[in-house]
């Protein structure tokens, strides 16, 4: 039986959006000579960093199995998303429905015994990379990607691959710390932290996200776009469950505001009505929120809207307990959702992306009902630092750096012309 044909293969997706235009890459190397072999990019439409990453994955290891059909193979697969590499690994388990037949369909392509799997730095991955946002690119055209026309491309000659590594990169239940640090050096993905919990995520790596349209820069004249659908977001008021930094999703006892909570809500409401500027008022239909969007519709004589999608994240088993408690009680299933934004809490809770895609939607939905209108938006953490963090066009782990303390107001403006511009972020002089 012939020798196995050594091979790489580097393979990214990213998402202008996540969820958004989405576009994967992936190249197959021969690591002895460092000669790109084969290169694969294709425009997906819309969809998160993950799909886009596991349609990379398919791709580049489907381009490995028609160059060698009948030649036994050892492909090494080297990504920066630690989602794909840990799942397809064996070490993590796939529990979002969504990723659960991308990675069958990948475990299929090519016999397992003759697959292993790498995380690298996104720095390490630029060709991959590079051919994602080409196919994105033309996407964004309505053309497909056109190979003969790519650039993409080692940025200097490749040296051949090192050796494979005897042990996984890392050690995930080292700690909340060590997994953050690892995820920081990494191209992360997927949405924001908990609404009174005690921790944030940590996402998985994925393309960096870009928008579809270039906000302008510089000082010269804007275009009149009209007035922007201005978001006034405000997290609700303390409850019971706050300081002492209990998970309070949307899958527990729903709790009211504490007293502490009240007054903080009657605080915002005073300067909301010193300002004058508050047009509409929409709240997530949990307790704590409606009692403190109703403080504020008290005051100026509004109505308050309903708005499901924007709801805290379900933190299933973990429900009441505080982060200590989790982790003793749930310790794999806390290393997995520290570490990937598709890991749901314990007992059938709510992963960040699927929060993420929900609070996207909702976004457009009130951006269409209230163009040109100033809107109170009162909820949770979660959906506000989610809503920051993607008008900002940055990356996952900046949700690490924003704090937003109870009855907190953030704002957020949606141009026409698609553009959003954050204004305000966690002002709590009102509280003062």
């Amino acid at each position: 039986m012939p020798a196995a044909r050594r091979l790489v293969v580097e393979a990214d997706g990213g998402s202008r959006g996540n969820p958004g235009p989405a576009g994967y890459g992936a190249v197959v190397i021969d690591p002895d000579t460092a000669q790109t072999l084969a290169e694969a990019a294709e425009y997906i439409g819309v969809a998160t960093n993950n799909v886009a990453e596991y349609r990379g994955l398919i791709a580049g290891l489907t381009a490995v199995r028609e160059l060698f059909p009948d030649t036994p193979v050892q492909v090494r697969v080297r990504m920066d998303s630690k989602l794909v590499v840990e799942q397809m690994s064996g070490r993590w388990k796939v529990k979002h429905p969504g990723m659960k037949p991308l990675a069958e369909e990948a475990a299929r392509v090519l016999p397992a015994s003759s697959v292993t799997y790498e995380w690298i730095p996104r720095a390490e991955n630029k060709h991959a990379d590079r051919l994602a946002n080409e196919a994105m690119d033309a996407g964004a055209r309505g053309r497909s990607w056109d190979p003969a026309a790519s650039t993409a491309g080692p940025e200097a000659p490749r040296t051949p691959a090192p050796p494979e590594p005897a042990g996984p990169p890392g050690d995930a239940a080292a700690g909340a710390a060590k997994v953050r640090a690892a995820m920081a050096a990494a191209r992360p993905s997927g949405t924001g932290p908990s609404d009174g919990g005690p921790s944030d995520a940590v996402p998985s790596g994925s393309a960096a996200p870009q928008t579809a349209k270039t906000p302008q820069v510089g000082w010269a004249a804007a275009p009149d776009l009209g007035a922007p659908a201005t978001f006034v977001l405000l997290r609700h008021g303390e409850t019971a469950l706050t300081p002492e930094k209990r998970f309070s999703g949307s899958g527990g006892s729903d709790p009211g505001l504490s007293g502490t909570g009240r007054h903080q809500a009657d605080r915002a409401a005073d300067a909301f009505a010193a300002r004058g500027t508050v047009q509409e008022i929409v709240s997530s239909p949990l307790r704590r929120c409606r009692e403190t969007a109703q403080a504020v519709a008290d005051r100026l004589g509004l109505r308050v809207v309903v708005e499901e999608g924007l709801r805290e994240t379900d933190f299933g088993a973990w429900e009441g307990l505080t982060f200590g408690e989790v982790r003793e009680r749930f310790g794999p299933d806390l290393s997995d959702w520290l570490a990937s934004p598709e890991a749901a809490p314990t007992g059938g809770g709510e992963s960040f992306a699927e929060v993420a895609e929900r609070v996207s939607a909702t976004r457009d939905r009130l951006i269409t009902r209230y163009a040109g209108r100033t809107v109170l938006v009162v909820t949770h953490v979660t959906p506000i630092k989610t809503l920051v963090r993607l008008a900002l066009g940055a990356p996952p782990e900046s949700l690490f750096r924003m704090e937003l303390s109870p009855a907190s107001v953030s704002t957020v403006a949606y141009y026409a012309d698609g553009n959003p511009s954050v204004r305000v972020l966690n002002d709590t002089s009102h509280l003062n």
